[in-house]
């Protein structure tokens, strides 16, 4: 293929897109293919010679939509939303075309300075406080990695990443059970070791314990270890629980602990004042995540990371050798050296294109709709005999179980996603198998999620087989 056929195929791809997502209501959510399915459609070896353009798209239209649980469908009711809203897709075709390797200022200037003021927007529309900086990472797992390795470096004076851990006094970190596996990934792989990040005690409301915490940090410290960080949550993964920051936040400094916040997914509804409470005290955290394409609109991957103190990360992240360094422009920012990776995409432009093709007010509005109906979605599943709420709406998220228990609840589960029409997940809460719901796909409808209400209580109230599609 040459560029000079280019257009071609991108007005054959435009079309199967157009096509696809006019239809996708029609099509099951979750994939419905067997493990080893679509391998065995594959050749077993690569060709050796260029193939045919119509042949590889006729295999691709053949092969691939069958094995795709679609993200984007409006019934995508699992996990979180990874979104990819049609301005976003643009932006990212763009994106593909420039193809810049975004690792300095120098490889691509409009790259950078473009991350430097879509920060800035995100964090006006959050309406956090002046004098954050950011950066544009991949995940919310790659910012708390970096979170907690600045963490880290700033308990060990910044001498671990020279002299390593070793002989040192154990490093501890804090947070709540109700925290994403991510920072449990994240203290493994920073070397600080699972058996030193700290599960404190919840309230209630399944928020963080300041009095447990501030017992676990002088526990610690009177043991000879050192406490190093406070991880907190605002709309956790499992339920969505919050964590009530400010008297958090008031124990970790007392204790001069940096505190990182994991907003991934509830953050981007902090465009909505009304909702900023939830997180009231995130202008006094060190580090914030929140994930743009999970329920903002932009194609993943796009995460954003806050930071009160860019210097800190930049000293624990930074290594700048000679065919790296930038001659006669010292006060430019390299994102490289925020960040795990060299290599760096252009994610600004996708959010530079979505701001200004649905405005604040366009993303509003739909978060709005997706935290009211999913209210509703709840109340009507309260009225069944065979549901029970077991975690009340937090935004867009609440879970519910079958009134059999574990196993009728695991198996009123499949038959959901069988069916094909919606797609759940599940989560273990207090001991108890509970299904998920959220709303947040970019063009879900209410007569999206009351289909929903549609398919659960069908299949609750019997426990043969689904019908199908």
């Amino acid at each position: 293929m040459k560029y000079a056929d280019y257009r071609r195929w991108t007005d054959r791809a435009t079309a199967w897109i157009e096509g696809h997502f006019a239809g996708l209501r029609r099509h099951p959510v979750r994939a419905q293919t067997r493990p080893g399915e679509i391998a065995a459609r594959l050749p077993k070896t690569p060709p050796e010679t260029a193939e045919d353009m119509d042949t590889i798209f006729d295999d691709f239209a053949r092969i691939v939509p069958d094995g795709i649980t679609w993200w984007q469908h409006p019934r995508f009711f699992a996990y979180f939303p990874a979104n990819a809203a049609p301005a976003s897709i643009i932006a990212e075709q763009l994106t593909n075309a420039i193809g810049s390797q975004c690792m300095l200022w120098q490889t691509s200037p409009a790259a950078t300075e473009m991350e430097q003021v879509m920060i800035d927007w995100l964090r006006q529309g959050l309406g956090l406080r002046e004098g954050f900086g950011g950066v544009i990472q991949d995940s919310a797992s790659s910012a708390t990695l970096c979170a907690v390795l600045t963490m880290r470096e700033r308990a060990t004076g910044f001498k671990a990443n020279e002299s390593g851990l070793s002989g040192r006094r154990q490093l501890r970190i804090y947070c709540s059970k109700e925290v994403h596996s991510s920072i449990d990934k994240a203290v493994r792989v920073a070397g600080i070791g699972l058996e030193n990040l700290v599960k404190i005690a919840t309230d209630g409301g399944y928020s963080i314990r300041p009095d447990a915490l501030a017992t676990a940090i002088e526990a610690d410290s009177a043991a000879g270890h050192t406490p190093a960080g406070v991880i907190l949550a605002s709309g956790g993964t499992s339920i969505g629980a919050f964590d009530r920051l400010e008297p958090a936040l008031d124990v970790a400094q007392r204790h001069g602990l940096y505190v990182h916040l994991d907003a991934a997914w509830a953050g981007a509804a902090m465009i909505c004042p009304e909702f900023r409470p939830l997180w009231a005290g995130a202008n006094r955290c060190d580090s914030i995540v929140f994930n743009p394409h999970k329920w903002l609109g932009a194609n993943f991957d796009c995460s954003i990371q806050f930071l009160a103190n860019p210097d800190e990360q930049r000293h624990t992240m930074g290594l700048t050798p000679g065919y790296l360094e930038t001659p006669q422009a010292q006060d430019v920012i390299n994102y490289s050296e925020w960040t795990v990776p060299l290599g760096r995409r252009f994610r600004a432009l996708k959010l530079w294109f979505l701001i200004r093709a649905y405005g604040l007010c366009g993303l509003r509005k739909r978060i709005r709709n997706h935290v009211a109906w999913t209210a509703e979605l709840c109340e009507r599943l309260r009225a069944h005999p065979d549901i029970v709420i077991t975690t009340e709406p937090r935004l867009a998220l609440f879970s519910f179980r079958h009134i059999g228990g574990d196993d009728a609840t695991a198996a009123l589960l499949q038959r959901i996603n069988d069916d094909g029409r919606i797609y759940l997940t599940r989560t273990l809460h207090e001991g108890r198998c509970l299904i998920r719901f959220t709303a947040g796909q970019f063009d879900c409808t209410r007569a999206d999620v009351m289909t929903a209400c549609d398919v659960i209580t069908e299949l609750a109230a019997r426990p043969g087989q689904a019908s199908g599609l």
